[in-house]
C-alpha cells in the first residue's frame, strides 16, 4: 500500500467529535444527535470558528492519559477510537429542551489522525488530510463502470437510496468521490465502511466497494427467496407465524433439517427417566414427535405440551412402602378414634392379608353412618396407618360425567378428570382415595357420573380405566378406595353392589362423653393457644351439653359447644391477666403468663357459657293418649321419635293419610287397615266399623318427607287406640313392618332409633323378634336403661301395648 508523503500533505488541527455505531464520508451531509459532554463542546468549539471539525468513529473509547508537559492537556490513547477521520463542516444545529443537540454535518475530505487530546475538557485532534486525487487510470475507469453497472442493479433490489445522491454518483469524475457516495448510502456494516474509508489506494477502494456490493446484492435476494418461501407457507396459517417461518427458512439455508431444542430433549428425558408401561411411552413419544413438528406459536403446540405434562406427571411406578405391622397400626387407629370396631378390624385384616401376598386387590369400601361420625378423619387415619399417601375427592353435587372421566382433548380448556387429577396430586400409585359423600352424586343431560365411577370402583376392572383426557388405560388396581355416605339407600344398586359396606353409627352419650374428654377437649385447648390440662369438664358439664345444646348422632356439633366454652374460658383469662398487669405498676415488662392457669367447668357453669338450653327432651304428648303412638325412625342424621296420630269423624270410609309420607310409608297405612278389619273379631271390634266414618293418620312436621315400611304396627296400634278409644300404656315406642297376616318384619337401622329412645328417656321398646341380634350393637349403658319386649305377630304385641283387658280372651290367646 502506497503510504502518503507527509511534507506534502496538509495539518489540520480542530476539534474532534467522536461519534459511535456511524461513519462519516466526503461529499455527504448526515444528522448526528449529541448528548455527551465532549461532543456537545467539540460542536459549540467549531460552531465559534469555522463551522469545521473532526469526525470519527469510537471503538471503546474510555481511558485518558495526562500530558506532562501542559497540565491543561489530556491524550487519548488512539487505540480507543478509529485513525482515519472526515474533516467535515456544520451545517445546521438544533437545541432540545433536554439539552441534547440534532447536529447536520457535510463530510468534506478524508484525514489520518495524528494526535488526539484534551484542552480544557474540549477534544481536539490533528489530522493529515488526504490528498485529492483527480487523474483516473484506465484500470479505474473499468472499475468505475463496473461499479455504475452494480450500483445500479442494487438500486433495482434496494429502492431506499435518494435520487439525488443516485444522480450525484453517476456523475461522479474521479474513484473517490464515486466510492464516498456510494458507502454512505448503502446498507455496508461499520467495520466494512471504515476499512474503505481509510484505504489510501484509489483502485483498492474501488474493489472492496464492489465487492461489498456483490455480497449485499447476493444477501438481498436469499432475503427476498426466503420471504418468497415464507409467503407461500403463510396462505394457510396466520400472520403471526412470519418470523418463525423466516428462521425456519434461513436453517434450512444453513443446512439445519433436524431441530435440536433443549426443550425436547429434556421432554425426552423425562419420557426415558419415567418408566412408564410401553403403550403409555409409545404414546408420549408420539405426541412428542408431533410437537417437535409444529411451530413454538401455534395453538396445537400448547395442547400437547400441555398433555404432555400431564402424561409426565402421573405416577407410573412410583408407590409408597406400606407399613406392614398390625399392632402399630391398630394402636394409629385407636389413637385417632374411639370406638369404630369393625372399619378398623377390616383395616387390620388387610394389612394382614397384604404381609402374606403382595398380589392382593386394593380393598372399595364404603362407610355409611350419620354426619359427625368421623368416616372422612378415619379415612385419614387409615391411610396413616398403612403408611400410604391419602388424597380425597367430594363427589357432593357432581352431576357432569366429565368431572370423573375427564374433557377430551378437542375441548378447549380440556382437563383429565377429578380421579387422576388426585392421582397427579398423590404422587403414588398405591395412596388410599377417600371418594366424600358418593351418596350426594345426582345426574342430568350431562351425563350421569355415578355410572362412570362403575369402572373406577370395580376390582374387575380399575386396572385399565379410561380417561377422556389421558386416552390411555391408567391403573387403580392398587388403589385402595373408600367412600363416605350418610344413606346407602341414595347410592345407585349396581355401584352399591361394587363397594363393601361399613355401618358407622351414631354415638351414644356414653361414647361422646368419652370421645369429648379423651379427643375433643383436649384438641381445642391446643387449637385456643391454652396450656395443656389449663381447662378440665367434669363428666357431669359434658352431659348437660350432649341433651341440652346438641342432638345429633355424630360429635360435630359437641365440639363447636366445646370450643365455645374453651374461648370464652381463654377470654376470661387473658383480661384477669391484663388486669393484673397493670395493677402491677413495679412490673415493667408485663408479659402475659396463662401457664398457672387451671380451671374447672362443672354443670351448674355451663349455662353461663351457652346460655339457656336449646334443646328439651321431652316428649310431644308426655302422658298416653287416645289415637297417639310413638314411632321409631331412621334418617341421615341418626334416629329420632316418630309420633303418629289417628283420629275418626263421621264419613264414608275413608282413608286419609297427610304429613308428607311416601308411597311405602301410604300403603303400610292401608295394609294396618286392612290387618285390623281382618282381626275384628279377635279384637273385639265391629267388623263394619269403617263404612260410616272417615279415618285420618297424621304424621307431625309435615314438612319433612318420611318413608319406609317400619311404621307399620305403629300405625296399627294407633288405629286400634281410636276404634278402642283406649291409650297405650306409659311411656313406649316400637318399630316393625307389619304383613297383612300380622307377622312383624326386621327393620334397619336399630341401633341408631334405641338411642333415640334413649335420649327421649323412653322406658320399654316394642321390636321385631328378628332384630333382638342386633342389640350387640347397642351400648351396654342404653341397653340397661330400657325395657325391650320382642314382636313375632301383631296380636302378640297388642296385648303387651294396651293396658290389660283392653281385648277379649280371643285377642290375647291369638
Amino acid at each position: 500500500m502506497k503510504r502518503l508523503n507527509k511534507n506534502s500533505s496538509e495539518k489540520n488541527n480542530l476539534p474532534l467529535l467522536i461519534v459511535s455505531d456511524s461513519v462519516y464520508f466526503p461529499y455527504t451531509a448526515k444528522s448526528v444527535t449529541i448528548n455527551r459532554d465532549d461532543q456537545i463542546k467539540a460542536i459549540e468549539t467549531a460552531m465559534e470558528t469555522n463551522r469545521s471539525l473532526f469526525v470519527t468513529t469510537a471503538r471503546n473509547f474510555t481511558d485518558v492519559n495526562l500530558d506532562e508537559k501542559d497540565s491543561k492537556i489530556i491524550a487519548f490513547e488512539t487505540d480507543k477510537i478509529f485513525t482515519t477521520m472526515t474533516r467535515s463542516r456544520i451545517l445546521q444545529v438544533l437545541k432540545s429542551p433536554d439539552g441534547t443537540l440534532r447536529v447536520l454535518i457535510e463530510g468534506q475530505k478524508r484525514a489520518k489522525l495524528v494526535k488526539a487530546v484534551f484542552k480544557n475538557e474540549i477534544p481536539f485532534a490533528i489530522g493529515e488530510i488526504f490528498p485529492d486525487k483527480t487523474e483516473v487510470t484506465k484500470a479505474e475507469a473499468e472499475y468505475m463502470n463496473l461499479l455504475k453497472s452494480l450500483y445500479e442493479e442494487y438500486l433495482i433490489a434496494q429502492k431506499t437510496v435518494p435520487r439525488e445522491i443516485v444522480e450525484m454518483v453517476k456523475k461522479a469524475e474521479f474513484p473517490d468521490k464515486m466510492v464516498d457516495l456510494i458507502c454512505s448510502n448503502v446498507r455496508f456494516t461499520i467495520e466494512d465502511k471504515l476499512e474503505i474509508l481509510a484505504e489510501e489506494n484509489s483502485l483498492v477502494r474501488l474493489e472492496k466497494t464492489a465487492n461489498f456490493i456483490q455480497t449485499d446484492m447476493e444477501l438481498i435476494q436469499l432475503r427476498k427467496k426466503i420471504k418468497f418461501r415464507v409467503k407461500e407457507s403463510m396462505e394457510k396459517k396466520q400472520k403471526e407465524y412470519f418470523l418463525n417461518e423466516q428462521i425456519r427458512e434461513i436453517n434450512k439455508e444453513l443446512g439445519r433439517t433436524k431441530e435440536d431444542s433443549d426443550e425436547f430433549a429434556e421432554y425426552e428425558e423425562k419420557i426415558k427417566a419415567k418408566n412408564m408401561p410401553a403403550e403409555i411411552e409409545e404414546k408420549a413419544r408420539k405426541e412428542l414427535s408431533k410437537l417437535m413438528r409444529l411451530q413454538a406459536v401455534s395453538p396445537e403446540s400448547g395442547i400437547l405440551k400441555f398433555y404432555l405434562d400431564w402424561i409426565l406427571d402421573l405416577p407410573w411406578s412410583e408407590r409408597r412402602q406400606e407399613n406392614k405391622d398390625i399392632k402399630k397400626a391398630s394402636e394409629i387407629l385407636d389413637t385417632d378414634h374411639y370406638d369404630l370396631e369393625k372399619p378398623k378390624e377390616r383395616i387390620l385384616d388387610f394389612i394382614a392379608v397384604r404381609q402374606l401376598t403382595q398380589h392382593a386387590k386394593g380393598p372399595i369400601l364404603c362407610f355409611v353412618g350419620p354426619p359427625g361420625t368421623g368416616k372422612t378423619s378415619l379415612g385419614k387415619s387409615v391411610a396413616k396407618a398403612i403408611g400410604r399417601d391419602f388424597v380425597r375427592i367430594s363427589l357432593g353435587g357432581v352431576r357432569d360425567e366429565s368431572e370423573i372421566r375427564g374433557h377430551r382433548r378437542t375441548y378447549i380448556g380440556a382437563l383429565p378428570g377429578k380421579i387422576i387429577q388426585s392421582m397427579k396430586k398423590a404422587g403414588t400409585m398405591n395412596p388410599v382415595f377417600l371418594l366424600d359423600e358418593i351418596d350426594k352424586m345426582s345426574s342430568d343431560f350431562r351425563g350421569d357420573p355415578s355410572s362412570a365411577m362403575l369402572e373406577v370402583l370395580d376390582p374387575e376392572q380399575n386396572y385399565n380405566f379410561s380417561d377422556h383426557y389421558l386416552e390411555v388405560p391408567y391403573n387403580l388396581s392398587e388403589v385402595m378406595f373408600i367412600a363416605t355416605a350418610n344413606n346407602a339407600q341414595k347410592i345407585p344398586g349396581p355401584l352399591r353392589d361394587r363397594m363393601e359396606i361399613i355401618e358407622i353409627p351414631g354415638y351414644s352419650n356414653f361414647d361422646k362423653i368419652k370421645i369429648a374428654k379423651k379427643f375433643i377437649i383436649p384438641k381445642q385447648i391446643l387449637e385456643n393457644g391454652l396450656p395443656e390440662g389449663s381447662i378440665t369438664f367434669k363428666e357431669d358439664a359434658i352431659s348437660e351439653i350432649i341433651e341440652g345444646y346438641t342432638m345429633e348422632s355424630g360429635v360435630r356439633n359437641l365440639e363447636r359447644k366445646i370450643a365455645t366454652v374453651i374461648r370464652k374460658c381463654a377470654r376470661q383469662a387473658l383480661e384477669e391477666n391484663l388486669e393484673n398487669l397493670e395493677n402491677d405498676s413495679e412490673d415493667e415488662d408485663k408479659i402475659i403468663n396463662l401457664d398457672e392457669l387451671k380451671k374447672s367447668i362443672t354443670k351448674s357453669s355451663i349455662e353461663k357459657y351457652l346460655g339457656p338450653k336449646k334443646i328439651t327432651r321431652e316428649l310431644l304428648y308426655p302422658d298416653p293418649k287416645v289415637g297417639l303412638v310413638n314411632g321409631l325412625a331412621w334418617t341421615e342424621l341418626g334416629g329420632t321419635i316418630l309420633p303418629i296420630e289417628a283420629t275418626t269423624y263421621p264419613g264414608s270410609g275413608k282413608l286419609i293419610l297427610t304429613g308428607s309420607l311416601g308411597d311405602v310409608m301410604k300403603e303400610s297405612a292401608q295394609t294396618a287397615l286392612s290387618f285390623i278389619r281382618s282381626v275384628a273379631k279377635e279384637l273385639n271390634l265391629d267388623p263394619d266399623m269403617h263404612k260410616e266414618i272417615d279415618i285420618h293418620i297424621h304424621v307431625p312436621e309435615g314438612a319433612i318427607p318420611k318413608d319406609g315400611p317400619s311404621a307399620g304396627i305403629t300405625m296399627a296400634t294407633a288405629l286400634i287406640s281410636i276404634f278402642k278409644k283406649q291409650p297405650t300404656i306409659d311411656s313406649i315406642a316400637m318399630t316393625g313392618e307389619l304383613t297383612l297376616t300380622g307377622r312383624i318384619l326386621p327393620i334397619g337401622g336399630v341401633k341408631e332409633k334405641i338411642l333415640a329412645a334413649y335420649i327421649h328417656n323412653i322406658k320399654t321398646v316394642f321390636i321385631p323378634e328378628a332384630n333382638r341380634k342386633d342389640l350387640e350393637e347397642v351400648p351396654k349403658e342404653v341397653r340397661n336403661k330400657i325395657k325391650f319386649i320382642y314382636m313375632n305377630s301383631a296380636l302378640d304385641a297388642l296385648v303387651k301395648i294396651f293396658p290389660e283387658g283392653t281385648f277379649n280372651d280371643g285377642a290375647k290367646n291369638g
